[in-house]
């Protein structure tokens, strides 16, 4: 099969990913599970994929990022951390040049009803 190069910079992304989990500031955040919605996007620039997995971000890969920092590990009280953990781990696959992270809580104590709260970070290499 011939080889597809190229300049392309590809994003791959999961989007609108809901997660129940126990997660927030308060310690009573942590009694019970509440919906994180979350949106990976990653850049990969290397332009070889020729249909080969490997040269490429598996979505199930951001996916399992995901799953491991809000439902295999103890409470985080921010959701800055949250996306945090998720870049250190994507950021260890040498395909990926940039990573965007946004994450909702529709259900966050505020003062007022109205509102998501949202976090978003970016980090490139």
């Amino acid at each position: 099969m011939k080889e597809i190069q190229s300049d392309i910079m590809f994003t791959i992304s999961l989007e609108d990913y809901r997660v129940m989990a126990k997660h927030g500031a308060y310690d009573f955040e942590h009694l019970e599970d509440q919906p994180f919605i979350v949106t990976i996007k990653v850049q990969i620039t290397d332009g070889k994929v020729n249909e080969d997995l490997d040269k490429t971000v598996n979505y199930a890969d951001l996916q399992s990022t995901i799953d491991d920092i809000l439902l295999d590990s103890k409470p985080i009280r921010l959701m800055e951390t949250m996306a945090e953990k998720m870049i250190d781990r994507l950021k260890s696959n040498s395909l990926i040049k940039k990573i965007s992270i946004r994450i909702e809580k529709p259900n966050a104590p505020l003062p007022h009803k109205g509102g998501l709260a949202v976090v978003e970070a970016e980090w490139t290499k």
